[in-house]
């Protein structure tokens, strides 16, 4: 059995108003096994979309491998937007070891209640992914049961939007459960009608076109 620690801790700049909210990067960053052009931060695998739809959105002009000078762009960027990370997970064991969130056994969350408390200009919490089974939606749903408390429908529409009000301060924090920025995903991507939709008027667009539609409207 392979305990799957999250290697990195929450990084919120003081002034955040919006926190990206996953689950746990592959097993490699916490066995410290990195790939070439893999990043030593949150989101930093090669293979993952974020930071390429990020970078489209914003110009930032991102490099990807394995350097301080990576590290330092995207933690400047996040300062200077205001946007934090703070990932669901601390831990999970995993009996294949893989990236899969529905392998998570085990799982331990991150206080994330305490957390917004302590950043009291936070407003939105970006899932970057649903209420699928071990999603950050669904591991969001499940830690705000021990408060008694329950995330309230606004849109219905993916991304699908919902809000929380704080058991201590009663500050209302909208969540958005946007489409995962992972390959796996994409086939839920190319399931729904809207993506069939810009497909049919723009043939040559791809998923990623459509996630950096959707995450352009919420970032």
């Amino acid at each position: 059995m392979f305990l799957h620690t999250h290697p990195y801790p929450p990084f919120i700049p003081e002034n955040a108003t919006k926190l990206i909210v996953g689950t746990l990067p592959p097993p490699r960053f916490t066995t410290k096994e990195l790939k070439p052009n893999d990043v030593h931060f949150c989101y930093g695998s090669r293979d993952g979309q974020l930071w390429p739809i990020l970078d489209r959105i914003f110009t930032i002009g991102l490099v990807y491998e394995n350097t301080d000078v990576a590290i330092s762009q995207r933690k400047d960027f996040l300062t200077n937007n205001n946007i934090g990370i703070c990932d669901i997970v601390a831990s999970a064991t995993r009996k294949k070891i893989d990236a899969s969130d529905i392998g998570m056994e085990d799982v331990v969350l991150r206080d994330l209640i305490s957390v917004l408390e302590k950043y009291p200009k936070v407003t939105t919490l970006l899932f970057t992914g649903g209420n699928s089974k071990n999603g950050p939606e669904y591991f969001f749903r499940r830690y705000l049961k021990q408060y008694g408390i329950s995330l309230t429908n606004i849109s219905s529409e993916v991304p699908r939007i919902h809000e929380v009000i704080l058991p201590k301060s009663l500050r209302k924090i909208k969540t958005v459960s946007l489409i995962a920025p992972s390959g796996a995903a994409n086939r839920a991507v190319g399931s729904l009608q809207k993506y069939k939709e810009m497909k049919l008027k723009y043939p040559s667009k791809t998923t990623i076109d459509f996630r950096v539609e959707q995450y352009k409207k919420h970032f």
